[in-house]
């Protein structure tokens, strides 16, 4: 083998890698898809984006896409996008659908509806296809004490030029729960939103709840009303309970202060009969004293005696005539 043919074989082996090599780096069946799809994307911005490590078919995929329903979009748009954080995508088809639905949605608004991190597809979705939310259980008291429970649908519609820095579903069931427990809590009685439920939906779309948010509220249906608990009658019957117990309590703090003051006179009548015993003590030393003393003689000290003796038979007489009478009661009865 001479050293032509080596030479023609190296610089075949070194084109075939070349051409490995070009056709890895450089997307040229992407570029062939584009070109056919009337696309015009040159060959060096898609070597552009290898460069800054963007997958051009996420870039050229969304391009003919979007080229095929019409819309201008070009490829730095998309890029800057996905570069951005954004999922270009979604946004393109968000762009066809608002486009078919006669919706004026441009692309910075699209792009920044998805940076902000809500489903712009889906929000064009609800614009055309309302969505219906259904409130969880509100309970609310009407003047004559009655729980009423509601539940409600809540028809909303996306409101695209409010999505970015807008309020959410959230917001807007608590607003509606809001202005039904107003409107049941200013009616005279529970029977009112019986007889008419729809007064609530009017009551509260008046409120213009959807101010602020994300979303348009179209119509608000009672889907249920239920008769609850008798709250006044249950907050009546605590109160009487509670002013039971506190009349309870009273009652025996008085009771405890009359027994104080029981206890305090007979400790009062003892400390007197004690006085009396003392005083009484007194007496047979002074009557010693005045028979030493000369100021009482013995025949009056024995006069003394005599009389104390027929005080204490009389005494004894009059006791057993009571208890006499008492018993003859007694066999009478």
């Amino acid at each position: 083998m001479d050293a032509t043919l080596v030479g023609l074989l190296a610089l075949v082996a070194v084109g075939l890698i070349l051409l490995a090599v070009i056709f890895t780096f450089v997307p040229v069946m992407l570029y062939i898809s584009a070109w056919a799809s009337g696309v015009r994307v040159s060959i060096f911005t898609l070597i552009g984006m290898r460069l800054r490590r963007v997958v051009p078919s996420r870039i050229v995929n969304p391009l003919i896409k979007a080229h095929k329903a019409g819309l201008n979009l070009n490829t730095n748009q998309l890029e800057s996008h996905h570069l951005a954080g954004g999922n270009v995508d979604r946004v393109v088809n968000a762009l066809i659908a608002a486009e078919r639905a006669d919706i004026n949605l441009a692309f910075e608004r699209a792009a920044a509806i998805d940076l902000a991190g809500r489903e712009v597809l889906e929000a064009v979705q609800m614009s055309v296809n309302p969505r219906v939310i259904e409130t969880p259980i509100v309970a609310a008291v009407a003047k004559d004490g009655i729980e009423v429970k509601v539940r409600a649908r809540v028809t909303v519609r996306a409101n695209i030029d409010r999505l970015v820095g807008g309020a959410g579903e959230e917001t807007i069931l608590a607003r509606v729960g809001e202005g039904i427990v107003t409107t049941i809590g200013s009616a005279e009685s529970h029977k009112q939103v019986l007889e008419n439920p729809d007064a609530i939906s009017q009551t509260v779309l008046t409120k213009g709840l959807d101010a602020g948010t994300a979303f348009e509220i179209l119509s608000i249906d009672i889907a249920d009303v239920d008769v609850g608990k008798n709250i006044g009658a249950e907050l009546q019957t605590d109160q009487a309970e509670a002013d039971k117990r506190i009349a309870q309590a009273k009652a025996e703090e008085r009771r405890a202060m009359a027994v104080a003051r029981e206890q305090e006179m007979k400790a009062y009548v003892e400390e007197m009969r004690a006085k009396v015993v003392e005083a009484e003590s007194e007496v047979p030393r002074a009557m010693a004293e005045a028979l030493r003393t000369g100021k009482l003689g013995a025949v009056d000290y024995l006069n003394l005696q005599n009389l104390m003796a027929d005080t204490e038979m009389r005494t004894s007489f009059a006791t057993l005539s009571d208890e006499e009478s008492e018993g003859g009661d007694l066999t009478k009865k």
